[in-house]
């Protein structure tokens, strides 16, 4: 069975990130139906979309009653659905808001698709996998090689800054980012970045912080604009076009990801994956650490492991 006739559905596509991303799945030949989801807009953003020469047929899905057809059948989910940070703000403020948005949406695809690959981008992604996890555990339909935090955009930060330090092509640079997807959780292995590069220690430093706060970079730009966008949409579609070239068979598709891990005492944890056609293949884990980068992962842990029995406890909790 061959995925190029895939049909993903986006959940949260009328939004900052979800317009942009459905427009490039639209653009990809991987993907022969496409169907957005949300709670406003999306009929125009469906015609829209639907004027493009390309062959994915796009259907537009809007309110709870027509969130069960939008999924019917998908291979591939992907969610940005929620509310983005404003100045001041940390991903963990989105909780609240985000929290319930997930569950609700990853309830109805248990009900829906429930052997879809879901790609969570709705932050904090360091609670909202574990979230969407605890929903499909509830239903009893949990693999836990098909549900995805979508990290991508840290690696793509990396690169792009590790490229610029160095007068490097970014698109030859490849920097793993492991741990989680918020702040002092997110770790850059600069170490293992191809090409090799060497930096002192200092320059390490600023560089470590800079992806860590990239995110914020961007909300502080937008003014209360908003957070960043494009450029998750642009991370977003790479992942989601890698999970498809996995499920294609395409051979050594690798890239970094939040999922349910037991490389590290945090029970969900970013590292890199080989991806195939039933999602996780083999996760590679953490390789070689520097030293620098083994205090890294020793600082994260605490706040990780409490984000995510936020997340936890959220489902446990509710009625």
């Amino acid at each position: 069975f061959l995925f190029n006739n895939a049909k993903v559905a986006v959940l949260g596509a009328a939004g900052g990130i979800g317009q942009p991303l459905s427009l490039l799945l639209k653009n990809s030949p991987l993907v022969s139906q496409l169907t957005l989801y949300d709670i406003a807009h999306t009929p125009g953003v469906a015609a829209d979309l639907s004027h493009i020469e390309t062959r994915a047929q796009v259907t537009g899905h809007i309110g709870p009653d027509q969130l069960g057809a939008a999924l019917k059948g998908c291979e591939v989910v992907v969610i940005p659905a929620g509310v983005p940070r404003k100045p001041g703000m940390t991903r963990d403020d989105l909780f609240n808001t985000n929290a319930s948005i997930v569950a609700t949406l990853t309830d109805a695809c248990a009900r829906n698709c429930p052997e879809a690959m879901l790609c969570i981008i709705s932050n904090p992604v360091n609670s909202t996998v574990p979230i969407a996890s605890e929903v499909l555990k509830k239903h009893g339909v949990y693999n836990p090689n098909r549900v995805f935090g979508v990290t991508t955009l840290d690696i793509v930060r990396a690169n792009t800054f590790v490229a610029e330090l160095k007068g490097l092509d970014p698109a030859r640079v490849n920097v793993p980012v492991v741990g989680g997807h918020a702040g002092k959780t997110i770790i850059p292995l600069i170490s293992q970045c191809t090409p090799k590069v060497e930096f002192p220690v200092d320059t390490l430093t600023a560089l470590t912080g800079r992806i860590q706060e990239a995110g914020t970079e961007v909300v502080k730009a937008k003014a209360g604009a908003g957070s960043a966008t494009l450029s998750m949409a642009y991370a977003g579609a790479r992942f989601t076009f890698s999970l498809l070239d996995a499920m294609n068979g395409k051979e050594g598709v690798v890239e970094c990801s939040f999922v349910r891990s037991e490389e590290t005492e945090c029970k969900y944890f970013s590292t890199p994956l080989l991806l195939g056609k039933h999602g996780i293949e083999k996760n590679l884990g953490l390789g070689k650490l520097s030293a620098f980068e083994e205090k890294l992962v020793a600082d994260a842990m605490g706040e990780l492991k409490g984000s995510i029995k936020k997340g936890e406890d959220f489902v446990l909790n509710m009625k």
